[in-house]
């Protein structure tokens, strides 16, 4: 018997099933529960990252109508799955990482820890995950980066959603009323042009990312030193631009 004996079936992916069709067809193989894992913040130079896991039923597409990457769906929209979504899943989990975590770990780095502790959270854990774009070690756990998973695969969607809805929360109430000169509540820490000129004219705040470039330029402007007592980035003022994170690149 040659070893083609030994293959499983191919499973079928119907694109019928839209953004659920690859969950669903993990499913059907007994590799459920199927868990996305995405973040929201990475390329904001304030503020924290919020990593998010989630796990949905199968079967439950009807009651997650318009459910998609975060970023284009409305405010209205996100807080509306937002509440489904925590009343639905399967399991689900947030990990909040702070500005200083990202500054003494680094970006990249923070990132790949939110994932693996936000997945190591869910209950009953996963059998297979997908995350965004790029491969994620040490998850434990069956996993594969699905490209632009956001849009392609619901349980990612999902995540998105909780993670840029606790973010957004978090800029619009809690740091916009602590550091109201910065306008958190309407770029939520993105290098927008309006955010730019605040920083330019303010400096920054112990809440942005003292290992960001642009955040880096405006220190300097202001004579303002890393309020870190931990940084991945020692003499931070006294580096070289390839020392700190060019966040136009993120």
């Amino acid at each position: 018997m040659t070893v083609a004996a030994f293959r499983p079936p191919r499973s079928v992916i119907r694109r019928s099933s839209g953004n659920w069709a690859l969950q669903s067809a993990l499913d059907r193989r007994g590799l459920g529960p199927v868990a996305g894992v995405d973040e929201a913040g990475r390329g904001a130079c304030a503020g924290p990252l919020v990593v998010a896991a989630c796990a949905l039923r199968p079967g439950d597409a009807r009651r997650f109508d318009g459910l998609t990457d975060s970023k284009v769906l409305s405010e209205a929209d996100r807080e509306r799955l937002y509440g489904r979504i925590t009343e639905r899943a399967l399991s689900w989990s947030i990990i909040v990482i702070s500005a200083e975590d990202v500054d003494a770990l680094g970006i990249h780095v923070a990132n790949l820890e939110g994932m693996r502790r936000a997945v190591a959270q869910l209950n009953p854990h996963p059998g297979y995950v997908l995350t965004d774009g790029f491969r994620v070690s040490g998850l434990a756990t069956p996993s594969v980066a699905v490209v632009k998973g956001d849009l392609v695969a619901a349980c990612v969607a999902a995540a998105s959603v909780l993670a840029k809805v606790t973010r957004d929360r978090m800029m619009t109430a809690q740091l916009h009323a602590e550091f109201p000169d910065y306008g958190f509540d309407v770029h939520k820490g993105y290098s927008t042009p309006v955010h730019s000129a605040r920083l330019k004219q303010f400096g920054p705040c112990v809440e942005h990312r003292w290992s960001y470039a642009n955040v880096v330029a405006a220190a300097q402007r202001h004579g303002m030193r890393s309020p870190r007592t931990v940084t991945s980035k020692p003499g931070l003022f006294d580096a070289s631009d390839r020392d700190v994170v060019d966040n136009e690149a993120l």
